[in-house]
């Protein structure tokens, strides 16, 4: 029997794929974005998608009949309070409500573990006010705590990607965080067999034209004969003029004055480094603008597939709907390389712990 998993805010799927690269059977899945949740369901379709917004269910009853028969529960809740610099950080702050749901629910179906992760500042705001909060609510309930701040890179990520990661174990010691892998994977590792598209090519579905070059290329593409989801947004010819004045391993340090913009992003206008790993994918990567996401040679920002290869996913996992839906999907996801380092860690705990009677 597969340990049993529920994910809330599930968004596409990251952290539910990592789960069940590590054996667990994932059972359900929360998301209130439609298009989103339909991406989730194209990927997951062992697992039932409750399409609604948390605060508007009725937890007894979507939930109810889980309780006691999971083995751990996943997400990450938004908790929009940690912004404000200056202000107290407390659970009780309205931006962070989401968060009582996830707990509401961890309370009602009494999970052996749940994994909950989030920005870093989870972890540090207000000299760690919030995050004693946190540990007082969950030990109130009998779980111990294991947490730490991950960043993605150090566990085949080829991103600088900071999460927080609280792993919660009830009845027992709660099993330490993943430890760090020692090799790094680059940009051109990730992504230099796709097709060297310009602006505004590419189809949703094609073949590949060139062989795996890397390892990790060649584990992102097992099992998939198909590429989907390669197609560069069509740039303006502005963009375009700008984008072909700055050579690899440079950036808007080298336009003329009159195509500086006002963008408040940093990596604006600035290439991906090839041998570098890449800054945090958002959901904007498609516009030069937004930050470091323009190809490391070619004229263009990145595709949809290429992000994905950045943030982990494999090539098998298709992402539905239209552009703006997709780049959430990608930008706001946790890698599946190191949910499944999280995983890994909690299955090994499941393993080594004795039944009770």
């Amino acid at each position: 029997m597969k340990p049993k998993v529920i994910d809330l805010f599930a968004g596409v799927g990251g952290l539910s794929l990592g789960f069940e690269q590590q054996g667990f059977d994932v059972v359900l899945a929360n998301e209130y974005d439609p298009s989103i949740a339909a991406a989730y369901m194209e990927n997951h379709k062992g697992a039932k998608m409750i399409v609604g917004d948390i605060t508007s269910l009725d937890l007894q009853k979507t939930f109810g009949a889980y309780a006691e028969k999971i083995d751990v529960i996943i997400g990450g809740p938004p908790c929009q309070g940690f912004s404000q610099k200056g202000q107290r950080k407390t659970i009780h702050d309205e931006r962070n409500f989401l968060f009582k749901y996830y707990v509401a629910v961890v309370k009602l179906v009494k999970p052996h573990y749940f994994v909950m992760e989030n920005v870093p500042n989870l972890l540090t705001a207000e000299n760690g006010f919030f995050l004693h909060e946190i540990e007082e609510l969950f030990n109130k309930m009998g779980y111990s705590l294991q947490y730490d701040i991950l960043n993605a890179s150090d566990y085949g990520v080829p991103q600088n990607r900071r999460r927080a990661v609280i792993i919660g174990k009830s009845g027992g010691d709660a099993p330490s965080l993943p430890v760090a892998q020692d090799k790094t994977v680059t940009i051109w590792d990730a992504i230099s067999d796709l097709a060297y598209l310009e602006s505004g090519e590419g189809s949703v579905k094609q073949v590949y034209r060139t062989p795996p070059k890397s390892e990790y290329q060649r584990l992102l593409r097992k099992d998939s004969e198909i590429l989907y989801n390669h197609v560069v947004t069509k740039h303006s010819p502005l963009a375009l003029e700008r984008l072909s004045m700055i050579p690899p391993n440079a950036g808007k340090e080298v336009l003329p004055e009159e195509h500086l913009t006002k963008s408040i992003y940093s990596g604006t206008w600035t290439r991906m480094k090839k041998d570098e790993i890449s800054v945090t994918i958002t959901t904007r990567f498609d516009t030069p603008s937004s930050g470091k996401f323009t190809h490391p040679f070619l004229d263009r920002a990145i595709t949809v597939r290429e992000a994905a290869r950045i943030q982990s996913f494999p090539d098998s996992f298709r992402f539905v709907g239209n552009k703006g839906s997709q780049m959430k999907q990608v930008g706001n996801a946790v890698p599946p390389l190191l949910a499944s380092a999280i995983a890994e860690v909690i299955m090994k705990d499941i393993k080594e712990t004795p039944k009770h009677e």
